[in-house]
This record gives C-alpha cells, structure tokens and sequence, in this order.
C-alpha cells in the first residue's frame, strides 16, 4: 500500500487519467480556438501557443503517406498494450521502485494522447484552416476516418530565435531558431518518462 492507505496501482491510474486529461483538454481548446498557424506569446518570443497538425509522430515530424500514418497508429497501439501488460507485471513485484511505474505510465499516457488524435480526431472535428477554426461534431461531417486524425501540437519555446552576423561561417546573415519543434503535453509526457527512467533508473533495467 502507498501512502494514506492507496494502493501503488490506484497512484499510476490517477497520473495516467490526470496526465490525459490535460492533453485533451488542451488539444481541444487550441483545436476549436485557433486557426491553422496562428500562435500567441505566453512568456515573451521564447514560450508561444502555435497550433499545428501533424500525421502523428512527436515533435510535428511526418512518415510519409496514408500507409505511413496507420503503421504509426497500430505501433502505438501495440506499445501501449505492451506497456500496460509491463506496468500489471511490475505491479506484483513489490520491490519495483515506484519511480520506474511513475515513468513507464508517463510514457504509456503520451503514447494514448496522440493515440486518441489520430483514431478519433478526424472523426469529430472539422477541417482547421489558416483562416477557419474546427468545430467539435460538425453537421457538415467530420474531416477523416478511423485511425487518420491529425495530432494536435501547441507549445513552442523558440528559446534563441536571431539572425545570425553576415560574417558569421556558413549560415551568416539567416535566421536561426533554436528547438524549432513544436509539441504537445502527451510529447511531453513520453519525452520526461523516458529521459527519467534512462537517467535514474537504469540500474533497474540493467539488472534485468
């Protein structure tokens, strides 16, 4: 039993929900409140809201094409069962350090975020345009089918975003953008669970 009498599994069902939650909740309000590109500054230039779509892969990157698109929605599919039937089997080893569940459901929930966009979104949104904003259950119809939504991203922090001296070597007098990427909170989520569990829990993996 974890503390105040709730159950280690009980724990990782709330972080998983709570995590998820979050990631829709966020995905929708951008999706039926900006436009296709339009982005505003949160914390000056260096944290903006930018809402894109992309086929399904973190950090805005494609793989190309319809048949690209369902593989990487069945991979994900397929690793979340598998993260699950891993996270039920460390669950009955009482010497499994919770770090190691608290980052394995970090990762099974950002894999189930972009998950719920791209088997579901083009099911019950609209098309967003650079100048028309989605609608949530359009009576005109949706904009895709089953397993070919397009993942929502927002959050962007151009931390160094200049142009660079014309004397400076190669790229002189272009613009230059530091961590160009563009993410969600369920990119988030799978990026912080692994960097965790590689940095400071790799000595329970090793000894696997």
């Amino acid at each position: 039993m974890g503390r105040k009498g709730i159950s280690r599994g009980k724990i990782i069902t709330i972080i998983i929900f709570a995590v998820l939650l979050l990631d829709q909740a966020f995905k929708i309000w951008i999706k039926t409140h900006f436009t296709l590109h339009q982005s505003v500054n949160v914390l000056g230039d260096w944290f903006q809201l930018c809402f894109v779509e992309n086929e399904g892969m973190a950090f805005g990157m494609v793989l190309g094409g319809d048949f690209g698109k369902l593989f990487l929605s069945l991979f994900r599919i397929v690793l979340s069962a598998g993260i699950i039937w891993y996270i039920r089997k460390l669950l009955k080893n009482p010497e499994t350090p919770m770090g190691v569940l608290v980052g394995l459901s970090m990762v099974l929930v950002g894999a189930l975020g972009n998950i719920i966009d791209s088997a579901f979104y083009g099911l019950i949104f609209s098309e967003s345009g650079v100048t028309s904003v989605a609608t949530l259950f359009p009576p005109e119809g949706s904009y895709g089918t089953f397993l070919h939504g397009k993942v929502v991203d927002m959050l962007y922090f151009p931390l160094v975003d200049t142009v660079l001296p014309d004397n400076f070597p190669i790229l002189g007098g272009r613009r230059f953008v530091f961590f160009q990427f563009i993410f969600n909170v369920a990119d988030s989520a799978i990026t912080c669970g692994a960097a965790y569990l590689l940095i400071f829990q790799y000595k329970f993996f090793s000894k696997k």
